[in-house]
């Protein structure tokens, strides 16, 4: 196969493109074995298989035989868990890596390599194809280029801009290693977005969103510009901010002098929640909501919920919600292992203290004293008159596993009556409370490996409904009539009371707090409104890996201090069903099974074992909201391929050049 090959020489850009192998690297821009270079990127299929095979690297969806992916990335947050933990949570544990990280170009790469090559061409009328889908494929890389630097943003904050192929030239890829302030690449992101909603179908040449449309597009600017405000808003003031105090980018004479666009930081607010608003309706108006039956489908001729159905289908076409997912093919082995690995529970489970934040029916917290709350004795109780996103995306007792590609003559299994906590392996209920979401009602589909080919929502036109609503009260104080309306729609359609007002005035703030991080930012309790806001995206987004995110822009992990996991009530009523399943203060701690009673009511996920990391609760450290640039990039970069110092990177607050090193503070 003839290969188009890009020569990186390692000493000059290791730092920047992060290349392997000793002298260079094939970056993957690799034609058909039957298309030679020269005449590739020429024609529309060209430009279809090249951005949709950059797919797989960009959107996080599931990957591998174990299952891991979107629907586990809540985990080590205060929505979802395992046994284990995660060293952010963890000072001193998480250190600056000496390879690899974050600060990666690869993919940057390819789609500017794309975009410089295409756009010429499709300038001077070179390519061949239909026009309007030629457009299309090249918004597709121009979205692709943004959605990969949010997450850059995300991870790392200030970043470089790159918009083309750097020549293999030291000082230039020295000089392309700046780092921008955060901001300047939220912006840049949105403009890349701007771009492709201009060259982006409504509907995608192949007629299903199964790729990238128009609406993406929004949705994305939607997040984008809603991130970059409320990180500006909550992180103002600090190095983790351009202009704030010690901010790393003053000390390189390339920021040193920098001033905003708008002219302060609170015009900068202003101008992404703007732009997260405008965005977001566009989307929302579009596409409504899927519809909530109210019913948990246990039978082949029984009623099915179209709502549950959106997570455990396998094909989305007709989902008008649904803006991109992920097809899977057994014919082409193309299949996930989502159903397979969390058939039994694998060891993971929601938390109790998210559980707890969903609402009753009736709109009121379960610690009010007329929300008819049952009580968490058992988890069927639990989920008695609650929020149906809690009764269908969570498993409770009696319920059908699967119905649907049983053996001749076998019976469903279902739910045991209490949650199977005590178990190894996969056989394991993390927390007692476990994933429902994205299982399949096709039984093959969990028990045979390799057999799963259930959809997976990529992304979703709820978001854009609740990035409206949350941009509008950041940047009004209140919300208008068009949050108003797509608040009651998320709730009308979560089967509870339409009344937010109601909520917010029955929600008692020091008692959200105990349960979810989100009730603080900068480590003060924010408003009944707000928080109700913020609950109702937890709520919505359970099991879809976004909460991360949104902790980290609202600064919402300060406060913690040894904050102690939970599940289940094991040392209620439940206990007495376990028998002596239940084992705790064994010689061999690996062989305990539940955590001491006088420790807690409740399954202390961490406190099972003395020697868990963890056992002591989640801390947290500022400089952890923002992961560190591994040292070797600081080296590679350098003027003299020595000194960290020498480098025009600067690392992020509280992170030091060296590798194996923890943060420090700041």
């Amino acid at each position: 196969m003839k290969k188009i090959r890009i020569l990186i020489q390692t000493v000059t850009c290791v730092g920047l493109l992060t290349v392997l192998s000793p002298s260079c690297k094939d970056l993957d821009i690799t034609p058909p074995s039957n298309i030679s270079p020269e005449t590739y990127l020429f024609s529309e299929n060209d430009l279809s298989a090249y951005t949709i095979a950059r797919y797989p690297d960009v959107f996080r969806t599931t990957s591998g035989s174990g299952g891991e992916g979107l629907y586990l990335d809540d985990v080590g947050t205060d929505n979802m868990t395992s046994r284990g933990g995660n060293t952010r949570f963890l000072p001193g544990e998480w250190k600056v890596g000496s390879t690899g990280g974050s600060w990666s170009f690869d993919q940057i790469y390819r789609l500017n390599y794309f975009l410089q090559t295409v756009e010429p061409r499709r300038e001077a009328n070179q390519l061949t194809g239909n026009a309007s889908n030629i457009s299309h494929y090249i918004g597709e890389a121009y979205l692709l280029r943004a959605y990969v630097y949010f997450g850059k943003l995300v991870e790392l904050g200030d970043f470089p801009i790159i918009k083309t192929v750097i020549p293999d030239v030291k000082s230039e890829l020295i000089e392309a290693s700046k780092r921008q302030p955060r901001n300047e690449v939220a912006r840049f992101i949105i403009e890349d977005l701007d771009k492709a909603a201009s060259l982006l179908l409504a509907t995608p040449p192949n007629g299903e969103r199964t790729r990238i449309s128009k609406d993406l597009a929004y949705l994305l600017k939607s997040r984008v510009a809603l991130f970059e405000a409320t990180w500006l808003k909550y992180h103002k003031g600090t190095a983790l901010v351009p202009k704030g105090t010690g901010w790393p980018g003053a000390a390189k004479d390339y920021n040193s002098n920098y001033q905003f666009p708008t002219g302060s930081i609170e015009n900068e607010i202003d101008y992404f929640l703007g732009q997260a608003m405008s965005a977001a309706k566009l989307v929302a108006d579009a596409h409504p909501l899927t519809t909530n039956t109210k019913v948990i489908k246990e039978s082949a001729t029984a009623s099915g919920n179209p709502y549950y159905e959106m997570f455990a289908s396998e094909d989305l076409t007709t989902n008008n919600e649904v803006l991109l997912w992920r097809d899977y093919d057994l014919a082409l082995g193309i299949v996930q292992y989502w159903n397979h690995y969390m058939y039994y529970g694998n060891g993971f489970g929601y938390t109790r203290q998210f559980v707890d934040n969903f609402l009753m029916d009736n709109g009121l917290p379960i610690y009010d004293p007329a929300s008819g709350y049952q009580g968490d004795d058992f988890v069927d109780k639990v989920k008695i008159d609650r929020d149906w996103r809690l009764k269908l995306f969570m498993r409770g007792p009696g319920e059908v596993k699967a119905f649907l590609g049983l053996p001749s003559g076998a019976s469903p299994e279902v739910e045991p009556r209490v949650p199977n906590i005590d178990l190894a392996s996969r056989y394991q209920e993390g927390t007692g409370y476990s994933i429902k979401k994205g299982l399949s009602y096709n039984n093959e589909m969990q028990s045979i490996v390799g057999r799963d080919v259930t959809a997976l929502v990529c992304f979703r036109a709820a978001e854009a409904y609740l990035n409206y609503i949350e941009a509008c009260y950041e940047k009004n104080g209140t919300i208008d009539g068009t949050a108003s309306a797509y608040w009651r729609a998320i709730r009308q359609r979560a089967g509870i009371s339409t009344d937010y007002e109601k909520t917010i005035a029955a929600t008692v703030m020091s008692k959200e707090a105990e349960n979810d991080w989100a009730a603080y930012s900068h480590g003060q309790l924010i408003d009944p409104m707000l928080y109700n806001i913020r609950r109702e995206r937890r709520c919505e987004f359970i099991a879809e890996g976004l909460r991360y995110m949104d902790l980290r822009r609202w600064r919402s992990m300060d406060q913690l201090n040894g904050f102690k996991i939970e599940g289940v009530k094991v040392w209620g009523p439940m206990k007495d069903v376990y028998g002596n399943r239940l084992k705790y203060g064994q010689s061999d701690a690996t062989k305990n099974t539940v955590s001491n009673p006088s420790l807690s009511p409740y399954l202390r996920v961490h406190q099972i074992s003395p020697n868990n990391l963890y056992y002591n609760g989640y801390r947290f450290t500022e400089a952890h909201y923002l992961s560190p640039i591994a040292a070797e990039h600081f080296v590679i970069s350098s003027s003299d391929g020595q000194s960290a110092d020498a480098s025009p990177i600067y690392q992020n607050p509280g992170w030091p050049t060296q590798g194996g090193m923890p943060a420090t503070g700041f």
